[in-house]
């Protein structure tokens, strides 16, 4: 008797793992004699920036890790003095669980008198900050440096040589037009992001939002796995995620025991870092994976993704849902080598190489394996969910920088959050058997128009396996815009495992309930450090009633997700090398370990905004 109401609803990877949601990040603060200055909208400049701190630190995730760099405020600025306050840089706060009345009172405690060492502040924000992991720095000026050596510039390079860099975003507090070039430079060089502040006013909208954003990252996660460069000393992966490495041109084999009748999903995820680059034609990254079966049996399964801008931070995904095991052997030795159950090996390659790229990067790899069903429940799903403008105000959300941290949407209604230019955001919304979900994303006015300011503006939305399901894109210069363009809504069907068989292909990925995912990706500016900040709005309708789904032969020992499973220390199945798996299999040569699905799909490349609008994704599955 089949399994009933066997759930198939995906643990996000963060909720498994514990990994925090936020980077470590150092505000850094200039408190410089020229910060003594008038603003317009009253009172000094200095007053203007602790407001602006106030505000980020009232506003900021209890979770967060803040900390508070300062420099200037130990010497005046006079000639003798500028030896001792080239070196006048102070870490008030280290980048610890967020304190608001330490960190407020540190503000507060602030004078503005000396001068401006930018170069060496930063290598001492730095140093403070954790030496592994995502790590971001905030830096506020109201000039360029005064101190040099060293040059900002140069220590922006050594941070971004470092193992794990360090992002500085930069915010220029009514700045000259050297000064934005110097602060431009620091960020551009790091991957960050540079935002103009014309006076306090503006610096108390935009602190608040640019912090927001250095606490958004990609941090690669999972159990440490190593690929070998053939098959048969592949590791064997249970269901989970695991973390490699991987080199440019490079393939590397991991193994998956499958069961008879069982849909294994396999993928890899680059994100790349972001650098500068200016020549759009060698910005192109790829990345492919090939199924193997028994003896390396090439079984003919290839999924290929590109991805353009590599260089504006991309994440790519290639994927790949492997039914091989659901086929009946028949009875030819070499055909049946890629049917029936038994062990696949499934093969990523970084084949498509972007200018300026590291020789190696961390791969994210998701395994999962999903049990045979005895009653695949109601029929293939045709007609997409309704899309229904919300009632009601808007709640605040909180995306994250990856599928990993995407920050959760309970259900319909409508949400709002703030965009830097350059972010590539993520959201989740779980749909049970049944259900389905529309939304759309509206990209707020802010107040400057024209061509300087132009960027791409994009959505996406992912299934749970993290395969792309539809995407829209256009042009923004400033004035409200809204996605998709040329329909109602992005929609999902409702979610059905017999959607896998559907007649349109774009349904067939819709037929595994759990965590779908909304990418809203804000381009650079075509002109580097123009356009602030973006609020956008999603409007989403979660609608159907919730049904039990399909009937498994068998509820999985380790959990349909391996949530039950061992898992190490940070919180994932384990991995084995093939000769330490050996002894786990039972006598068909299959482990009987049975769980999950977890998969991803590709992401949309934005193109250049330069002499027009570029979209460029391209997927191909060759089956023979």
């Amino acid at each position: 008797m089949g399994v009933v109401g066997l759930s198939l609803t995906a643990l996000p990877v963060h909720a498994q793992e514990g990994e925090q949601a936020f980077a470590p990040t150092m505000l850094v603060l200039d408190a410089s004699g020229s910060m003594k200055a008038a603003d317009p909208g009253g009172g000094s400049k200095m007053d203007s920036a602790k407001a602006a701190v106030r505000s980020f630190v009232g506003a900021a995730p209890a979770e967060s890790k803040v900390g508070l760099t300062v420099y200037g405020t130990g010497t005046g600025s006079s000639d003798a003095e500028k030896a001792a306050g080239c070196r006048d840089v102070s870490v008030l706060r280290g980048a610890e669980t967020i304190n608001r009345d330490a960190l407020t009172s540190a503000v507060d405690g602030i004078v503005a008198s000396g001068y401006t060492p930018i170069g060496a502040s930063l290598r001492k924000a730095a140093a403070a900050l954790p030496q592994s992991g995502p790590r971001s720095i905030v830096l506020v000026s109201d000039g360029e440096d005064t101190c040099a050596p060293p040059d900002p510039c140069e220590v922006a390079r050594e941070l971004n040589k470092q193992g794990v860099k360090v992002v500085v975003h930069a915010i220029g507090f009514g700045v000259d037009t050297k000064s934005r070039a110097q602060l431009t430079c620091i960020a551009q060089t790091t991957g960050g992001t540079y935002t103009d502040a014309a006076d306090g006013a503006a610096l108390e909208r935009v602190l608040p939002r640019v912090s927001q954003a250095a606490l958004r990252t990609y941090k690669p996660v999972g159990t440490p796995i190593t690929g070998t460069a053939t098959y048969d000393d592949a590791p064997v992966a249970t269901p989970g995620q695991y973390l490699d490495t991987i080199g440019q041109k490079e393939k590397r084999y991991y193994a998956v025991d499958v069961p008879q009748g069982a849909t294994a999903y396999f993928s890899g995820t680059l994100s790349f870092p972001r650098v500068p680059h200016d020549k759009p034609n060698g910005d192109t990254s790829s990345l492919n994976v090939r199924v193997y079966g028994a003896d390396g049996k090439d079984c003919n399964e290839f999924e290929f993704e590109s991805v353009v801008n590599s260089s504006h931070g991309a994440a790519l995904t290639v994927s790949k849902a492997w039914d091989g095991a659901t086929k009946a052997k028949s009875g030819d030795s070499a055909g049946d080598k890629c049917r029936g159950g038994g062990r696949y090996y499934f093969a990523p390659e970084w084949s498509g190489i972007a200018d300026n790229m590291p020789e190696r990067m961390p791969i994210e790899l998701l395994i999962g394996i999903e049990p045979a069903v005895t009653d695949a429940g109601p029929p293939a799903a045709t007609i997409k969910t309704a899309f229904t403008e919300p009632a009601g105000g808007s709640v605040a959300a909180n995306a994250g920088g990856s599928f990993n941290v995407a920050g959760a949407l309970d259900g319909s209604g409508s949400y709002t959050d703030t965009l830097q230019r350059g972010e590539f955001v993520f959201y989740r919304v779980k749909l049970d058997w049944g259900q389905g979900l529309a939304y759309r994303v509206h990209y707020g006015e802010i107040g400057s128009h024209g061509i300087d300011g132009l960027s791409t503006i994009t959505t996406t939305l992912y299934s749970p396996f993290r395969e792309e399901i539809d995407n829209d894109f256009t042009s923004y210069n400033g004035e409200a815009s809204v996605l998709p363009t040329s329909k109602p809504a992005l929609a999902t069907v409702p979610v059905r495992y017999n959607n896998r068989k559907a007649t349109e292909a774009r349904d067939r990925n819709q037929s595994v309930a759990g965590w779908y995912y909304i990418a809203v990706k804000l381009g650079p500016a075509h002109t580097e450090g123009a356009g602030g900040p973006v609020p956008i709005r999603l409007d989403l309708t979660v609608a159907g009633n919730a049904d039990s789904g399909p009937h498994y032969e068998a509820a999985p020992a380790g959990g349909v997700f391996g949530e039950n499973a061992t898992h190490s220390t940070n919180g994932q199945p384990s991995a084995t090398n093939a000769e330490e798996s050996s002894a786990a299999e039972n006598s068909s040569g299959i482990s009987s370990t049975v769980s999950a699905v977890l998969i991803t799909g590709g992401l949309v490349a934005l193109g250049s905004v330069v002499g027009g609008l570029m979209v460029w994704r391209r997927r191909s599955t060759t089956r023979r």
